[in-house]
């Protein structure tokens, strides 16, 4: 179909009426995705070099936005209940990664790159310690993809397995933060299954995702890297500043419900973004070894966690 359209143009105008689709209550997070990826096939990206800057601000803006949904009481429970699960995997996915990294005979900085996506949060925590272990542009990219593909591979199926256990709400949130890498695979995740979910994703998540910091600090001297600074999720101040807000100053309750359902749409709308960027080119060159080892990694972590929270 590519062939077929070769007026930028026109490629620029179908990319965006399905984006604004995206925005509408009609699509959800897993279809939101799924559309992005199917219409890169089809027409290719128009937009593919400034893509990546928008998704990390549009996400940011989204989860912020979520901010004003919570109650200070609910996120402070919520932080509680998913700490320890939260240390617990960090520690076994990087103890695990490094073994595993041994195992498939893996370059020391991409083991390093796919368990601290995994352990963490995906692409951010990629893009933290990127700049600190140095490894060549092939080696994100490769990191990258095979974390991005994993997520909304756990987009579509977290929601089934929870119904079919019957999770409730807060075991199901609770278990997306910690087993699905990426924050916006874990909002698109929980959103689906319910509000009450996607409050215990989010806060847990992105408690998570300041572990991000202690991570960057070992990652320096495990590579003797000195010099390099660390990148701290500053955006996740504005999420528990907008948590203070709608707890302690009422006139944001009048607003609170239309800024999380701008948020949600926001939401859908990063997952558009990020399926787009993964074309059938990209997933080609993930080698079996370094797939192998997230697999597992993330098997290990999504079961675990699982049997944690159920038992």
């Amino acid at each position: 179909m590519k062939d077929f359209i070769q007026n930028n143009a026109l490629r620029k105008i179908i990319f965006i009426i399905f984006a604004v689709f995206c925005l509408t209550p009609w699509v959800s997070s897993p279809i939101a995705l799924a559309s992005g990826f199917v219409l890169v096939v089809l027409i290719g990206n128009p937009f593919e070099k400034h893509l990546h800057q928008y998704i990390h601000l549009l996400l940011q803006v989204s989860i912020v936005g979520l901010g004003f949904g919570l109650k200070l009481d609910e996120a402070l429970q919520a932080g509680k209940s998913g700490f320890l699960l939260t240390v617990m995997s960090i520690i076994t996915v990087m103890v695990l990664g490094y073994f595993l990294g041994r195992v498939f005979k893996l370059e020391k900085k991409l083991s390093y790159l796919i368990s601290a996506g995994t352990a963490i949060c995906g692409g951010s925590a990629i893009a933290a310690v990127s700049p600190i272990i140095r490894p060549d542009s092939k080696e994100i990219s490769l990191g990258l993809a095979i974390i991005f593909t994993l997520n909304s591979i756990a987009l579509f199926i977290y929601p089934a397995i929870g119904h079919m256990l019957d999770l409730s709400q807060e075991q199901f949130g609770l278990w997306c933060a910690v087993g699905i890498h990426d924050t916006s695979s874990v909002v698109g995740a929980a959103g689906k299954y319910g509000f009450e979910a996607l409050k215990t994703a989010t806060t847990v998540k992105l408690a998570r995702a300041l572990w991000i910091i202690p991570v960057s600090v070992i990652t320096m001297f495990i590579f003797k890297n000195n010099e390099s600074k660390i990148k701290i999720p500053w955006f996740i101040g504005w999420f528990v500043l907008a948590i203070l807000l709608n707890t302690y100053f009422p006139v944001f309750e009048r607003f609170s419900s239309s800024i999380t359902s701008l948020a949600k749409s926001g939401l859908n709308l990063t997952l558009f973004f990020i399926g787009s960027t993964l074309s059938i080119q990209t997933l080609k060159t993930i080698g079996i070894k370094p797939l192998a080892m997230a697999v597992i990694l993330w098997i290990v972590i999504s079961i675990g966690s699982l049997l944690y929270i159920i038992f």
